[in-house]
């Protein structure tokens, strides 16, 4: 962390969409640095969690393992759920993979981090420069482009051992080219095999209403929820003149996840006892491009990307079938075509394909400027063809969906959302130490869900089939299903503000004061009778600090806010476990955040942040509904109350790190220990269903590394989890928890992990 003075090193940034020292910056900006991922050994999403103390990530449950790709993230307690449904709301934080959005419903891709230069949190609303879904804050992954200087490359190999489980190893590798003087051409390629470390134990189940006793002794297996990925980047760096470059990108990632990462206490610890094959495979690529250039003395950029991401799955549904048997003889209406009562056993097949196509032109006047600008115009489409098959084998065709054999539920839709917006930012140096900012972005966003969803008419006389405006034998000719029952679009309009004032007190102290708002979407719901939801809005008063002390020995940034969230988006499982998504009130956060580095003495380096949130409802949630729409008033019957903690979200999240690097001869080593602390969650808003699925308990880990390097080599040692501690990520029920809430699933963290790398750079 130090630079060759003997300070801390300056970080440069891009949260406001130029280069800039972070110290600079008025935005509580969280900044992972190249170094500081490699030196915590930080891989996946769940890792970076951990010391970025404002995010947050909630569980998925139906229809998901709850593994890599399917984290919905959060930021500063704007959570209201973990229901991360393709029919459900656009997330509140968006995810950036260099310039392009890749925000997805379903989860944020799993992104590795190799190569990777730094990870940017940007707190609070970034509604102006970053619009829909950045409503809380955006998160930012800037890969290494390709160097026009010099020749490079680097390897780095991996194994590892995990408690409880088997043994993983990965290895990567980075080749940097100059052909031309003007071309240069980056390329990364990385396979990783992470050991499972959930049990898939022998037993069985017994319905009650039919007597039939299922077994899994086919499927038992321990150490169940591996993970192979294997991928690739590449990066071509052409500058056309002095003035003009142009950088196309390729990176894409072909991943296979086995089991569940989540275990059932009842069972046992990291433990589950399912009895059907459970699998995600996930592939995705993103192709981007970025040219920049000058005219006359403007910055002009234009950038544009598409993803295209393919996931096919299967998940175990055995406990929605014994739960609903158990609780309402569910079983009794489960029969073959002789009128038999046979197994109800679900399992889940699952077919989703996004795209997301996106173009930005922006164009900026010179930084020292004493007014400047930032304006652009930005526009997005993202689609989302949806298949969830959920199947009972040997079911009646009278219970069955037309053309689809075993088949008692089908969802077959696709979800369009658009999004238009123009934007800008001017700031103004009222005095040399004294600045102004403002911006605005005009939006608009359309939101269209058409397709079909629901049971055979044989089956229900409330939804699917029996719903449909073209019923069968007339299907509609867009869908492989007998007819279509939802065609609704939603458009809507409106605009972000930000106003902020600086003051650089001197060149080493600046504080802030910022005014901003954030907006998301809303959305269709896909039963008619629950009226459209409408967009919810964050409005973010914040005062912050960048310092630096002690001769650049120590630097201590942080901020203060109140948010208020109006008329959040809250999703829930209702009847038939089928999302619906109503305007849920009224909530508001208090909170701070810090982070602090100091170099006490000479090799010794110590790092620490932290959040606190205290996120709640200003308002009671009342749950029920009157003619499709939320009702907002019901005294002493509010499903939570005014005042009850929003979910998802610790009150206190801290880290600190300490590291020591000091020479053994001709040899540069270091010892490093860290700490990750939070306090306890909920899972849900409401107050019964926190009741039946529990509160994750605050937990406390600790990683150790120490290493040695030579030259162009070095060798490390690393625990991550060295007291094994069982720290609860999340807790969910596979349908809703009024039902499915007597087996409750526990998200853990992985297992006390040991590992050794090796790694070179030439």
């Amino acid at each position: 962390m130090a630079d060759d003075s003997g300070g801390l090193e300056t970080i440069i940034v891009t949260a406001q969409k130029r280069e800039e020292d972070l110290q600079k910056v008025p935005i509580n900006v969280q900044v992972l640095t190249a170094q500081k991922i490699s030196e915590l050994h930080l891989t996946d999403f769940t890792d970076f969690a951990e010391y970025m103390p404002s995010v947050n990530f909630a569980a998925s449950g139906q229809g998901s393992n709850g593994g890599p790709g399917f984290a919905n993230i959060t930021m500063r307690g704007i959570a209201s759920d973990q229901n991360g449904n393709h029919s459900g709301p656009l997330p509140t934080v968006g995810v950036y993979l260099d310039e392009q959005p890749i925000t997805t419903i379903g989860g944020t891709l799993d992104v590795p981090t190799y190569d990777v230069q730094r990870v940017e949190a940007l707190s609070g609303p970034q509604g102006t420069l970053y619009g829909a879904s950045s409503e809380s804050g955006t998160i930012r992954i800037i890969t290494n482009k390709p160097d026009m200087d010099a020749f490079s490359a680097s390897y780095n190999i991996e194994t590892n051992s995990v408690e409880h489980g088997g043994i993983g190893y990965s290895g990567h590798g980075m080749v940097n080219i100059p052909l031309e003087d003007n071309i240069a051409v980056r390329i990364v390629a990385w396979d990783e095999h992470d050991a499972g470390y959930i049990d898939n134990i022998h037993g069985t189940r017994t319905y009650p209403t039919s007597g039939v006793t299922i077994d899994n002794a086919a499927l038992a297996k321990n150490n169940y929820n591996t993970v192979d990925k294997m991928g690739g980047r590449a990066a071509l760096e052409i500058d056309l003149d002095d003035n003009w470059t142009i950088t196309p990108m390729v990176m894409g990632q072909i991943e296979n996840s086995n089991g569940v990462f989540a275990y059932d206490p009842t069972v046992g610890p990291l433990e589950v006892k399912h009895f059907f094959p459970e699998y995600v495979h996930d592939k995705w690529y993103q192709a981007a491009l970025t040219v920049q250039g000058k005219i006359s003395n403007l910055d002009v950029i234009y950038t544009g990307g598409y993803m295209d991401r393919a996931i096919n799955s299967e998940a175990d549904y055995t406990d929605y079938s014994f739960w609903y048997d158990t609780l309402y003889g569910y079983g009794a209406y489960i029969t073959d075509n002789a009128g038999n009562v046979i197994d109800p056993s679900q399992y889940i097949l699952g077919t989703d394909h996004f795209t997301k196509e996106s173009h930005e032109f922006r164009i900026s006047t010179p930084k020292d400027d004493r007014l400047r600008m930032v304006a652009g115009a930005f526009y997005e489409r993202q689609t989302h063809d949806i298949l969830q098959d959920y199947k009972i084998n040997g079911i009646s065709n009278n219970i069955s969906i037309p053309g689809w054999p075993n088949t008692l539920w089908l969802t077959d839709q696709v979800r369009v959302d658009r999004d238009y917006a123009v934007f800008g930012e001017l700031a103004y140096d009222i005095l040399p130490n004294l600045t102004a900012t403002g911006g605005v972005r005009l939006f608009e966003a359309d939101n269209s869900l058409k397709g079909f969803f629901g049971l055979a008419a044989g089956y229900s006389s409330g939804t699917g089939i029996s719903q449909c405006a073209v019923p069968p034998p007339n299907p509609t000719p867009l869908y492989s299903v007998p007819c279509q029952n939802l065609d609704a679009r939603v458009k809507q309009n409106g605009e972000t503000h930000k106003l902020n004032l600086t003051w650089h007190v001197d060149d080493d102290r600046m504080l802030y004061a910022t005014y901003s708002t954030g907006f998301r979407p809303g959305g269709v719901n896909r039963r008619s009778n629950f009226a459209p939801y409408k967009s919810d809005t964050l409005t973010n008063y914040e005062v912050g600090w960048k310092t630096s002390w002690d001769n650049n020995l120590m630097r201590f940034n942080g901020a203060f806010y109140l948010e208020n969230w109006k008329d959040f988006q809250f999703p829930f499982l209702g009847p038939n476990s089928l999302t619906i998504i109503a305007n849920g009130g009224q909530a508001q956060v208090k909170g701070a955040e810090f982070d602090l580095t100091w170099l006490p003495a000479d090799g010794l380096t110590l790092t620490g942040s932290g959040a606190y949130n205290d996120a709640h409802l200003t308002a009671d949630y009342c749950g029920t509904f009157a003619g499709g729409v939320v009702v907002t008033s019901c005294p002493g019957t509010a499903q939570a109350p005014k005042g009850t903690q929003l979910p998802i979200t610790p009150k206190w999240k801290l880290n600190a790190t300490a590291r020591y690097e000091f020479m053994v001869g001709n040899l540069n080593a270091h010892v490093q220990g860290s700490l990750v602390h939070q306090s306890g969650a909920w899972p849900d808003l409401r107050i019964a269903e926190r009741t039946l699925l529990g509160q994750s308990r605050a937990y406390t880990m600790f990683d150790f590394a120490t290493g040695v390097e030579q030259g162009n080599w070095t060798l490390e040692l690393y625990v991550k989890n060295l007291t094994d501690e069982r720290a609860q990520l999340g807790r969910y029920a596979e349908c809703t928890p009024g039902v499915c809430g007597n087996e409750t699933y526990i998200l853990t963290s992985q297992p006390r992990t040991i590992g050794l790398t090796f790694g070179q750079k030439f």
